[in-house]
């Protein structure tokens, strides 16, 4: 399979053809799902309740997102990967681009942030830094 790109992604809305996403937390469940030609996967902080057995999402840190963000790249090398940042760790715009770099060296193509437009001076920045978002 060749790498999906944001790119392909972009010609994809443009053509109005539709792509698979799902969330992957590990290696096993990557391979698989790369395999079936599912080429856009997300790990989410959703992690702390399905692979932590917590109750919310909020203990997860960003070595958690890191840590499965590495797994889930070594079982599916060419899909394009999207990596939540969790609670907390975009306070600031300069705490999201440090905490969106560690995530990006674990393997992520992109930073997923959740919020209001309260988020877009930060956003603006990322993009402005060659993070996509």
């Amino acid at each position: 399979m060749k790498p999906t790109t944001i790119a392909l992604l972009q010609k994809c809305k443009q053509e109005k053809k539709r792509f698979a996403t799902i969330t992957a937390y590990d290696h096993s469940f990557a391979k698989l799902f790369a395999d079936e030609g599912i080429n856009v996967l997300l790990v989410g902080d959703s992690l702390g309740m399905t692979v932590q057995g917590h109750d919310s999402t909020l203990p997860v840190t960003v070595e958690d997102i890191a840590y499965h963000t590495r797994a889930v790249r070594r079982g599916a090398p060419n899909s394009l990967l999207l990596a939540d940042l969790p609670f907390m760790a975009y306070a600031t715009p300069e705490q999201t681009f440090e905490n969106a770099a560690i995530v990006m060296r674990a393997g992520a193509n992109m930073v997923k942030l959740e919020g209001g437009a309260w988020l877009a001076d930060t956003v603006k920045m990322l993009a402005e830094r060659a993070v996509p978002v």
